[in-house]
């Protein structure tokens, strides 16, 4: 029952805007007069709505909601809240404030949680982030919903307190009933994750195989052109099986971004397999970069380690399109708003694929006549832009495949055996690149780009020779350099040679006829 002295009581929680985490302090006074509820420390619609949830769930456990004016300040009063999460604090403060529960032992404790009219929690999105950044600043004891526990676990050395409703965490702090705590260890063992495709059941194609083995090697965008039915979508799918397994880094960083967009399985916590994120021609500027009223990653940030796949890419909007480019460069999107400035990661692989025209069949074997006009086939060319094709750097025109190759019964390679070529590519950029801030090929820029690129005398007169037959740009020069590169990894040669070079001009040189 609440006791008759009314007092101040403080609890910790945090606050997340994009992947930017700040700890905020709930503060409650409850003192005499009109029974009221104020929220003040520039809360959001969500946090403004709390108090009808915390009023319903305090009643509905059994304990007793103070019919007196109730302040709550969420501190620093300066920084803009958002989020259901301070359900859970709220209604701690206003429980400690009234006497009805102890807060001694929470001064140090971080509180997160959204609460139903009943008293139960709810999960709630963005718990790794917030929990790896107040870790860093010392908080080694968190209250969460029991369905983020599994999220909580992956922070090594924090205790973790996972609560199912109200009324259990209020008989835990009185001291009638013991909630187990947990604590995170890093135990990660990424097992063979379970693929789809295999690059064994593609037949013919070597060269897109061979496109696909370099783009995977030097994290190189790529773009396939051909025929329906050529298999651009079966290989584009194949690729995470060629893609080396996640580190722990890369996993976090991944779940941070998932945990935000609330796509974290409460079963699972850490994501262990590459983003394979395929969006729809039909989906939006905002689909893929990510934005709402309190911008949500995009498809280009839940593709953040693996692969962004595009097919069709010229029926996509070209305005949806071009938004790509800033990601491409910068390996980032930041997203601005009235209310602040957002930026996620975005460091993907663009795997593309588009028709030679709308009907798919100009300038092919598929043994169909192209029905469209010439206009047709430049109209819809032109809706990807140079600039986008400059940051796209291998082009690999697929044909139909042959009727033999259906019904051979030679071996193809399968992805395991891919894979230990790419990983001993990427292990040799680890190597070469492990005082600097790269870590790929297709990062390379600059003066890093004559130090690591070097040329034998006769590949540099192919490039001279090929510079101003394609008339390339210098950020085409530059993509043609990064490709070459790679493929000498591939081949474990510290110099391009004229044939690597060869190979990586091949896949700029597409038919414009």
């Amino acid at each position: 029952m609440m006791g008759s002295e009314i007092m101040l009581s403080k609890v910790r929680t945090c606050s997340i805007t994009g992947l930017e985490v700040t700890r905020i302090e709930v503060e409650v006074d409850i003192s005499n007069g009109l029974p009221n509820i104020n929220v003040v420390g520039l809360p959001d619609t969500s946090i403004k709505e709390s108090k009808e949830r915390v009023r319903a769930a305090i009643k509905n456990s059994d304990l007793d909601f103070p019919m007196k004016r109730i302040t709550i300040n969420l501190s620093p009063a300066d920084t803009k809240k958002e989020g259901s999460h301070f359900d859970l604090p709220i209604a701690l403060g206003i429980l400690g404030a009234s006497n009805q529960v102890p807060l001694d032992n929470l001064k140090e404790t971080l509180i997160l949680g959204e609460l139903s009219l009943d008293g139960r929690t709810n999960k709630v999105n963005g718990v790794l982030p917030m929990l790896l950044e107040m870790y860093n600043q010392g908080i080694k004891k968190v209250i969460i919903p029991y369905e983020n526990l599994e999220e909580a676990k992956i922070v090594e050395g924090i205790e973790a307190i996972p609560v199912k409703n109200l009324k259990e965490i209020a008989l835990h702090l009185i001291g009638e009933e013991k909630i187990p705590n947990y604590i995170g260890e890093s135990n990660y063992n990424n097992k063979e994750g379970i693929s789809t495709e295999d690059f064994k059941n593609i037949r013919g194609q070597e060269n897109l195989k061979r496109g696909l083995e370099i783009a995977a090697s030097g994290n190189h965008n790529l773009l396939m052109v051909g025929p329906p039915g050529s298999g651009k979508t079966m290989a584009a799918r194949s690729i995470p099986s060629i893609l080396p397994k996640l580190t722990f880094y890369e996993a976090l960083e991944i779940t941070k971004i998932y945990s935000v967009a609330g796509l974290i399985n409460s079963n699972e916590g850490l994501v262990k397999n590459r983003p394979f994120r395929s969006p729809h021609h039909t989906s939006s500027v905002v689909a893929l970069t990510g934005g709402g009223r309190v911008p949500k990653p995009g498809e280009v940030s839940l593709s953040h380690y693996g692969v962004l796949f595009l097919d069709e890419l010229p029926e996509f909007n070209k305005q949806a399109l071009e938004v790509l480019r800033q990601p491409l460069e910068d390996r980032s999107i930041n997203i601005s708003r009235v209310n602040g400035s957002y930026r996620y990661p975005a460091d993907f692989m663009l795997i593309a694929s588009m028709n030679p025209c709308p009907c798919g069949h100009y300038g092919t074997d598929s043994g169909h006549e192209c029905t469209c006009t010439p206009y047709e086939i430049r109209r819809y060319s032109n809706k990807i832009s140079g600039p986008l094709m400059d940051r796209i750097d291998i082009i690999v025109e697929t044909s139909s495949v042959e009727y033999k190759d259906l019904i051979s019964n030679n071996r193809a390679e399968s992805s395991n055996e891919i894979r230990y070529r790419v990983e001993r590519a990427r292990d040799i950029q680890l190597d070469r690149y492990k005082n600097t801030n790269y870590i790929f090929n297709s990062q390379l820029s600059g003066e890093s780009i004559k130090k690591y690129c070097l040329l034998t005398s006769s590949a540099k007169k192919l490039m001279d020779l090929a510079f101003d037959k394609m008339k390339l740009s210098a950020r085409g020069y530059s993509r043609i350099l990064k490709v070459a590169r790679t493929i000498a990894d591939l081949d474990e040669r510290n110099v391009i040679t004229d044939n690597h070079l060869a190979e990586a001009l091949q896949y700029r040189n597409i038919n414009k006829s």
